[in-house]
């Protein structure tokens, strides 16, 4: 009887070790990935760094033009006046517009990077068989009040589980 203890509490530390392994592993992987994530959103601010730059040209340009039109308008009728301020108008929204489109594309492109990523860890994280409780019985236990309309309150305390497993197990089998 003592044998069978002792071989158990070993078997329940194996696996403690062995589950704070993995939360120690996953912690490094998303720390590290967060590093990446950072460079990422560090060149979307540059480019904003960039528009708002050329925005400040753009208006001092404006101003400069207006000037520039304001000593001209003497000398020009109405429809060329506003001919020149279409043309002015449009080369300083070309700038804004190319740096609004790598903004969109950089944004874009980290979004389907995250969703991949969170893909991978959703995937990894199904494939990792960490036993939810020491009752193999209490994830079908689980499933079966929740698909009943059983609140997951109240399943937590009829089988004596912490909420977040009783959660952990309906997410890890797609129920909730």
């Amino acid at each position: 009887m003592n044998i069978a203890n002792l071989n158990l509490s070993f078997s329940l530390e194996y696996i403690v070790i062995l589950m704070a392994l993995i939360i120690l592993y996953l912690l490094y992987y998303v720390f590290t990935k967060d590093a990446k994530y950072t460079k990422n959103i560090r060149s979307v601010a540059s480019v904003v760094e960039d528009a708002n730059r050329e925005i400040y040209y753009l208006k001092k340009k404006l101003e400069q033009t207006q000037q520039s039109i304001q000593k001209n308008s003497q000398r020009m009728n109405d429809d060329e006046i506003y001919q020149e301020i279409e043309r002015s108008v449009y080369d300083m929204q070309q700038p804004l517009a190319l740096a609004l489109k790598q903004m969109q594309n950089n944004i874009e492109s980290i979004e389907l990077e995250i969703d991949a990523r969170m893909s991978q860890l959703e995937s990894g994280v199904r494939q990792i068989s960490i036993p939810s409780s020491l009752h193999a019985n209490d994830d079908e236990k689980i499933i079966s009040l929740y698909k009943q309309g059983v609140d997951i309150e109240i399943i937590s305390k009829e089988l004596h589980l912490a909420q977040p497993e009783v959660e952990f197990v309906l997410k890890i089998n797609k129920i909730k």
